[in-house]
Formats: structure tokens, C-alpha cells, sequence
């Protein structure tokens, strides 16, 4: 585990702090993406994205924000919880949350945390287990939820979730719900003047990701609707974590066409550093380029 880099967009500080780097074949993950596909990618991605092996790059971290007075978290990671054997490994011994301290994000520092879905690598330091019970993590938040992701996901049975990669969701989520902290919103919710949701629905029903504007300038931090730049891209180029394939391709399509060619800044939430970059048109191809 790592820390980040640092950013300005207007008045919001936006800074990230890297729980666990991971890198696995491209097959694998985003099964369209054969050996052969990521040829035409390499040069723009290798090596920062695509390994020298061919494998693709990636990382869990956490994005701090800084804006209207307020201090956002987005996304808490894996966390200390017990996994499934498949994910065992991938457990934080702790040192996560130290790292969110020392970046000025403690427990009793953040007023709000954004869950862009419900995934339990986005939602593992959600709580923390103290005094024999899961107990909210940051005392002071209130924890934000699109409404819509929650619901689904409540009414699915144990199994269903288990399926779908919602391991925490009994103890990291539900505890939340429990102790009245969690606000459920509307997938375009106004969290502050400079911060919104932005819906991109297809990865999961309730998808989010987070947008800022501030000062004239502009942001977009992706959440899991892309978690690798190469699918900026190739939008086709579906993960095997996507709920709706379809619609997460055309989620992934819109964001191109909107923010192509535009100052906005894009931030990748798995993306490796740099992480943030700008989108731009080559040879009529969309492609994330690196921030210096």
C-alpha cells in the first residue's frame, strides 16, 4: 500500500491513497481483450497500464476530496475483513487506514463518503470491527448511497450477492444502514456546490461515478464504470465483473463522446498512476492520456 498524487481542479484538492496494486491478464478481466486486441493499445498503454508481460495494470485505492469546507472520501476499498478463498489475500492488515490519516482523511476527519456501488472492494473500510460489532468506520460521515444500487442489492438473496462480488455487504453495508448514518439518493445527487453523481448505470444497477466543477474547471472520477483505460478506448471491452454488459459498453461510449476533446480531467478509480488524465482523439480513436 501506497500513497498518491495530489491534484487541483478549481478549489477541490483531489488526492488518492492506493490500498493494493494488482495486475492479472487481460483474458481474464475483460475477456475481449485477447493478446491479439491489445496489440493496437500497447504503444499508448505500455508501461504504466500493460505490463511488459501483457498484463494489465491496476490499482484499489481511495480518492480524498477537499471541497466546499467538506472532506469526501470516495470508495473505501477491500478493507480487514475476512474474504472468500479466492480473495483472501487481498485483506488490509490496517495499515489503509493509517495512510488516511496521515493524508489528513482519519476517522473523525471525514464529513462524507461516497459509495459508487456496493462492490466489496469499494466499501471494505465502510466499517470497523470494535467492542464485538461492525461499527461505522469515520464517527463523523454520513455515508451516501445511490438509492437504486442499494435497493437492488437488499433484495437480492445472500447467494446473489455472494455472486456478484458483495462480500461485505452484511457488515459493511447494513451495519451503516442500522445506525441511521447512511443517506440513499438519487443516482444525479448534489452531494456540495462543486461535488455531484453522475449516473453510469451497467457495471452495477446503481452505478455512480463522481463529478466536479470548480472554478470553471472540470473532473470525473470514474468509479467502475471503466477500470482500465484501455476501455475508454474499446467501450466493447466488457469486464466479467459488469452486471449488464450491453448497457455498461454504451455507459462507457457516453462518457467518451462527452468528455473527448475537453479539458476535463478524468480520473480512473483503478486506473495506475498517474491516474488522472484527459481523453483525447487519435487517428478517430479515443484514448486516455496521462496527465504530466
Amino acid at each position: 500500500m501506497t500513497g498518491g498524487l495530489r491534484w487541483q481542479v478549481g478549489d477541490v484538492t483531489v488526492a488518492t491513497v492506493i490500498e493494493r496494486r494488482n495486475r492479472t491478464t487481460a483474458a481474464s478481466f475483460l475477456p475481449a481483450a485477447t493478446d491479439a486486441a491489445l496489440v493496437a493499445q500497447r504503444d499508448w498503454l505500455s508501461p504504466w497500464a500493460v505490463s511488459e508481460d501483457g498484463q494489465l495494470r491496476f490499482v484499489i485505492q481511495a480518492f480524498c476530496l477537499e471541497a466546499d469546507g467538506l472532506k469526501v472520501l470516495i470508495d473505501t476499498c477491500i478493507g480487514p475483513r475476512q474474504l472468500p478463498d479466492a480473495y483472501a489475500g487481498l485483506a488490509n492488515d490496517g495499515s489503509f487506514i493509517d495512510m488516511l490519516a496521515a493524508a489528513g482523511f482519519g476517522r473523525d476527519d471525514v464529513d462524507v463518503v461516497i459509495c459508487t456501488h456496493l462492490h466489496f472492494d469499494h466499501v471494505g473500510w465502510n466499517t470497523i470491527f470494535e467492542g464485538g460489532t461492525w461499527a461505522p468506520t469515520f464517527r463523523k460521515a454520513r455515508y451516501i448511497v445511490a438509492r437504486a444500487e442499494y435497493e437492488h442489492w437488499n433484495r437480492a438473496s445472500a447467494a446473489e450477492r455472494a455472486a456478484a462480488d458483495l462480500h461485505s455487504f452484511d457488515d459493511a453495508v447494513l451495519p451503516l444502514v442500522a445506525a441511521g448514518v447512511v443517506d440513499l439518493v438519487g443516482t444525479d445527487h448534489q452531494v456540495s456546490a462543486a461535488v455531484r453523481l453522475l449516473p453510469t448505470p451497467g457495471h452495477t444497477p446503481g452505478h455512480v461515478s463522481v463529478a466536479i466543477s470548480s472554478g470553471g474547471e472540470q473532473a470525473l472520477i470514474t468509479g467502475d464504470c471503466a477500470h482500465h483505460p484501455a476501455q475508454l478506448a474499446e467501450p466493447a471491452w466488457c469486464s466479467v465483473a459488469d452486471a449488464d454488459p450491453d448497457l455498461a459498453g454504451a455507459t462507457r461510449r457516453e462518457l467518451a463522446r462527452a468528455y473527448a476533446d475537453t479539458p476535463a480531467l478524468i480520473f480512473g478509480t483503478h486506473f495506475p498512476p498517474p491516474t488522472a488524465g484527459h481523453l483525447v482523439t487519435v487517428d478517430g480513436v479515443v484514448r486516455f492520456q496521462p496527465a504530466p
